[in-house]
C-alpha cells in the first residue's frame, strides 16, 4: 500500500503541474520568430491553481504525518527521539515539494 500511495502521489504532481503549464498558455510564433501573442488561461489562474494545489497536498501530508507520528509515540514512547527524528525529515521533504511548486509558479509568472 506504500508503495501505491507513493505512485499515486507521483502522478498526481505530474498532472497538476501539466495541467498547470496549459493553464499557463503557450505563445504563437509569429512568421518572423517573434512573438505575437498568448493563447489559453490567464497566467495569475493557472500560478493559483498549481501554488493552491501543492499547499492543499502538503498541509493534508503534514496533518497525516504529525497524527500518525503522535499515535507512534504514545504507542512506544520508549522511541520517541527516532519517531521525532523521522517525523522532522519527513516534513523536510514535504516542504520541499510545496517550494518546488512555488518555484514552477515563479516560472509561469516571470518567463512563460
Amino acid at each position: 500500500m506504500n508503495k501505491t500511495l507513493k505512485f499515486t502521489g507521483i502522478v498526481a504532481i505530474i498532472i497538476i503541474l501539466a495541467i498547470t503549464m496549459i493553464l499557463a498558455g503557450s505563445i504563437a510564433y509569429a512568421d518572423d520568430g517573434t512573438a505575437a501573442e498568448t493563447q489559453g488561461f490567464d497566467k495569475g489562474l493557472a500560478s493559483a491553481i498549481a501554488i493552491g494545489l501543492a499547499a492543499m497536498g502538503g498541509g493534508l501530508g503534514m496533518g497525516i504525518a504529525t497524527g500518525k507520528s503522535a499515535e507512534g509515540i504514545s504507542r512506544q514512547p520508549e522511541a520517541e527521539g527516532k519517531i521525532r527524528s523521522t517525523f522532522m525529515l519527513g516534513l523536510v521533504f514535504i516542504e520541499t515539494a510545496i517550494i518546488y511548486a512555488l518555484l514552477v509558479v515563479i516560472l509561469i509568472i516571470f518567463v512563460i
